[in-house]
């Protein structure tokens, strides 16, 4: 199945994901460039919510330009398979090899703003990240190693520690509380 069919399936958990959703689905149909970063107004990305296996637990980065711990992801850059990209991220920044999905479907919808910012000497102006969040499951034993062009740390904590550890209050508020929420009703965790 192709993401836009995908994200067409894709039952909303709350109003912002309804009205993302349809945003998105828009989007998609509009803009041919939709997965490359040449499109500066928006353009798809993948995240993920690495928890471990007792699912009590979530895997995240110090991001350097954020400077806040956050979960993981990144661009699509030309990339339609969405999980694929999530994966690829998780590794690259983290070093863990024990990365699955704990389901193939999209766990979230959301699309976040990204302030103008310096990347590797290159402006990079305000923009739109279209994404899609999935639930993957990581080996809490596997090496974890820091990505130094874009992290400065990276750690387990416990899933309301998660929510501490973030100083991005919007992330807090709207995003991994989200995720927090739909994971404890799903598999009933503490």
């Amino acid at each position: 199945m192709n993401i836009v069919e995908a994200i067409e399936r894709y039952q909303p958990y709350n109003l912002q994901e309804e009205k993302d959703r349809k945003n998105i689905l828009d989007f998609l149909n509009s803009y041919e460039n939709a997965f490359d970063r040449s499109n500066e107004l928006a353009h798809m990305t993948a995240s993920a919510w690495v928890v471990n296996g007792r699912k009590d637990k979530v895997l995240m980065a110090y991001h350097r330009i954020y400077d806040s711990w956050a979960w993981l992801g990144g661009h699509c850059d030309g990339d339609k398979n969405c999980l694929n990209v999530a994966l690829r991220e998780v590794r690259e920044e983290t070093g863990v090899k024990n990365v699955r999905p704990v389901s193939e479907d999209i766990f979230s919808l959301e699309i976040l703003t990204v302030d103008s910012h310096i990347r590797k000497g290159e402006y990079v102006p305000t923009h739109l990240h279209l994404n899609v969040t999935y639930l993957l499951e990581a080996d809490e034993s596997d090496i974890l190693t820091v990505k130094e062009d874009e992290n400065s740390g990276v750690a387990w904590f416990y899933l309301d520690e998660a929510l501490r550890m973030s100083n991005e209050k919007w992330f807090i508020e709207n995003i991994y509380t989200k995720l927090n929420e739909k994971l404890r009703r799903i598999y009933e965790v503490d």
